[in-house]
């Protein structure tokens, strides 16, 4: 490959250490890790654009991003040299051709996020990075029953901001709560078109709140349908939450 063509690329990373994906001059983010590696790779300054602007502390298994990029060898060997000079939090889990329009925001489908918690009284040291730990019990089934309320297409200003605009009116195909083998980790799973400003730490510290008894799923409802953010009393922590992928129509990328 020598002439520039649009290249896609599947990027896990640990968010605990940067201020989120999108670029900041004066702070350590992951687009600007990505950019670093492309130029020091190819020689060339290379604008990369994200999926999900990613808060700061928030991971992802499936962020997806685009740029432009003129290589001579193999996409593999491209992938295996960005993986060889970044960090040790970032990586190119999967690298590929895209059309040349491609946009990895505007072209999702959707997205799935997972937010993670550690239901125990003892902290881990081992989930530290990655779970939400509250020491005392929480009704999963609850917590499941007052997700019903959330699929389809609602106005979801009461649980975030839309990064641009006002439309806070969003999709959601997937709200679900999981307990782990363990039964210690309990994760909520949700799917959406888009998502607004901190819309799923929003909905997962009122959804906490219900499975603690301090809300009842007809009050957790009642919030939504209020579309007033001064009701939400709890925003779970961004280390418990990762993008876990974005999804798009067939044909796509290759």
């Amino acid at each position: 490959m020598t002439e520039t063509v649009r290249l896609w690329a599947r990027v896990e990373y640990d968010g605990t250490d940067f201020f989120g994906f999108q670029l900041q001059a004066q702070e350590r983010t992951v687009q600007g890790e990505l950019e670093r590696a492309l130029q020091q790779v190819t020689g060339r300054e290379t604008r990369v654009t994200g999926a999900g602007r990613t808060d700061s502390g928030v991971h992802a298994r499936g962020q997806m991003i685009a740029f432009d990029g003129a290589w001579r060898h193999e996409l593999a060997d491209l992938q295996r040299a960005l993986n060889a000079v970044l960090d040790v939090d970032v990586a190119i889990a999967k690298l590929g051709e895209a059309g040349a329009g491609f946009h990895p925001r505007f072209d999702a489908r959707s997205r799935t996020y997972r937010y993670t918690l550690l239901v125990r009284p003892e902290r881990s040291p081992l989930e530290r990075r990655t779970a939400w730990h509250l020491p005392y019990p929480v009704d999963v089934e609850t917590m499941a029953r007052a997700s019903r309320c959330l699929q389809g297409q609602h106005d979801f200003s009461a649980f975030g901001r839309p990064p641009q605009g006002d439309n806070a009116v969003r999709t959601v195909s997937r709200a679900e709560w999981a307990t782990g083998s363990d039964q210690h980790l309990v994760t909520f799973d949700i799917s959406a078109n888009a998502f607004l400003y901190r819309m799923v730490r929003s909905l997962v510290g009122s959804l906490v709140q219900v499975g603690s008894g301090q809300l009842s799923p007809d009050e957790f409802e009642a919030i939504l349908l209020a579309h007033d953010p001064g009701r939400v009393k709890q925003v779970a922590p961004a280390h418990g939450l990762c993008l876990v992928r974005v999804d798009y129509d067939e044909g796509v990328i290759q």
